[in-house]
């Protein structure tokens, strides 16, 4: 079984401040996969993929338990309900990705390139993204705790509705983020390295930033509440 080391300090209250408790997964001696297709509520234990081309297959309810996926193709890919669990996925790349209500826990993704990603009332718990960039992510309605951003460029994500406990965005770039109807304790944000919302402004109440990001949201805190700001002519 895999190993969970937390991180020290990782999961400490700092500045009344909860942070996300991060795992660092050290797999078992892994076996090679044989290749075949993606199977339907297939179960994958202890796997080595590399370089696997996954497009357009459907493995609806699969588990990975302890494995290693490295350079995996996954445009189109249909993985709802799927549970990923004490595993590292290291430079997947798709569009389309189907993830819905999928499972992800003690999980490591480091440079993902993917987009229009549906990760829709998907539970994601001890689970970080480093590096990489994802366009259009879809966490609608999800439960995400325990969730570090790490390094990584989001493009427009969609939280609206989803649930967000002692999550971090550390050198994390948020473009056009969606933030309707989301609920927040103990979100992280001012070690961002930029944080832009599309919708949702109002729904930060239990997100700590930053004295320099209160600055740079002032317009858009402003409009929320109807404020107009102008000069004044002298």
């Amino acid at each position: 079984m895999v190993r969970r080391v937390v991180q020290a300090g990782a999961g400490a209250k700092v500045a009344g401040v909860k942070g996300a408790r991060r795992p660092e997964v050290r797999l078992p001696s892994l076996e090679s996969y044989d290749g075949g297709e993606l199977e339907p509520d297939g179960d994958y234990d202890g796997l080595r993929f590399t370089d696997v081309d996954f497009v357009g297959q459907d493995g609806g309810g699969a588990r990975f338990m302890d494995c290693a996926l490295t350079g995996c193709a996954v445009d189109e890919t249909r993985l709802h309900h799927a549970r990923v669990l004490d595993s590292v996925i290291t430079g997947m790349r798709g569009v389309g990705t189907d993830l819905g209500s999928a499972t992800f826990r003690d999980v490591e993704v480091v440079d993902a390139r993917l987009g229009g990603v549906q990760l829709h009332g998907a539970v994601l718990e001890r689970v970080v993204f480093r590096g990489g960039k994802i366009d259009y992510l879809n966490l609608r309605e999800a439960r995400i705790r325990d969730v570090v951003f790490e390094g990584c460029v989001l493009v427009e994500p969609d939280f609206g509705g989803a649930r967000l406990e002692r999550v971090e965005f550390v050198d994390c770039v948020l473009k056009g983020a969606d933030f309707s109807g989301v609920s927040l304790t103990d979100v992280d944000l001012r070690r961002a390295a930029a944080v832009d919302f599309a919708r949702g402004v109002d729904r930060l109440a239990g997100a700590v930033i930053s004295p320099a990001q209160l600055l740079d949201l002032a317009g858009v805190f402003a409009a929320e509440v109807g404020v107009r700001v102008v000069g004044v002519d002298v």
